[in-house]
């Protein structure tokens, strides 16, 4: 259902909230979320446009989140690089339908509006947050090094 450009911005954000407020290189990102630097660049590149990461070059530079974790969605990760199409006209074109949606296309922009409502109500600070056994982007805990803490 989502292109793995989607899936590819959404492992280098999750990364980059974990790594915050530190920066990360192109190449630190990739090995951590397994995605091919070169199209990764082009993923952040992306994600630059729409404001949600900031990149400096040169010795201590990097990419990091534009704002706090806390205040980026995954819709706004998504709508940065492929955003959800919503059925508003009859996919088929035709014309006794209009914005009138059959119950195919109807149940399917509901569909879409649920996941879009899901989306938006969650924060990538909520990801890494999320009591779980298996920690995003890695195999156990134990493969994360420790967080540094800001005073």
């Amino acid at each position: 259902m989502f292109s793995q450009t989607v899936e590819y911005a959404l492992r280098a954000v999750v990364q980059l909230a974990y790594v915050a407020p530190n920066a990360a290189t192109t190449q630190q990102i990739s090995a951590a979320t397994k995605v091919p630097e070169p199209y990764l660049r082009k993923v952040l590149q992306a994600l630059g446009r729409a404001r949600l990461v900031t990149s400096q070059r040169g010795a201590g530079g990097g990419v990091r989140l534009a704002r706090p974790s806390e205040e980026l969605t995954i819709l706004d990760v998504v709508n940065a690089v492929d955003p959800i199409q919503r059925i508003h006209t009859c996919p088929l074109g035709l014309s006794s339908h209009g914005v009138r949606l059959c119950p195919l296309h109807a149940r399917m922009d509901k569909a879409l509006s649920e996941v879009e409502r899901a989306f938006q109500e969650t924060s990538l600070a909520e990801i890494l947050a999320e009591p779980t056994d298996s920690a995003p982007l890695c195999e156990s805990a134990t493969d994360r090094p420790a967080k540094k803490m800001i005073s």
